[in-house]
């Protein structure tokens, strides 16, 4: 069974509901999701025998929270090249965490990105769970 591993930061909590709304997609799609805060991750060997990765963050101030931050730099040391990724965030006035996970995981770890990051202000606005559904939907696509 394909293996989904997301790892979310959060601040008030919206990004974390964000990742369960994407983990729901991928289960639609019959992959097998683990969700954990990035605190949770402690060396790159915790990011073994995943199929997928989604990075997420909320964006605070114009930047990602620094546990993420941290949390990338570890991941750099993981095997994640041409694996299947993609990103997400919650935000207040802005979304640059998100765009900043994706572009992480695309030009530094060499994944197998989606299309575009997932940003939404938070999940009850405007169609928010149906987005990060198909966010995951889209994620689960990639799978040959």
């Amino acid at each position: 069974m394909t293996q989904a591993l997301i790892v979310y930061s959060t601040r008030n909590g919206e990004t974390k509901k964000l990742a369960e709304i994407i983990a729901e997609g991928l289960r639609f799609s019959a992959i097998s999701v683990s969700l954990k805060d990035v605190a949770e991750i402690k060396r790159e060997t915790d990011l073994e025998g995943y199929d997928i990765y989604v990075f997420g963050s909320s964006t605070y101030h114009g930047e990602m929270m620094n546990r993420m931050k941290t949390f990338l730099f570890l991941a750099e040391r993981a095997e994640l090249k041409n694996k299947i990724g993609g990103s997400f965030g919650s935000f207040g006035w802005s979304g640059e965490a998100a765009e900043r996970i994706f572009d992480t995981m695309k030009n530094i770890y060499c994944m197998n990105m989606v299309s575009t990051p997932l940003m939404l202000k938070a999940s009850g606005v405007d169609g928010g769970i149906k987005v990060a559904q198909a966010y995951g939907k889209e994620l689960a696509a990639k799978v040959e």
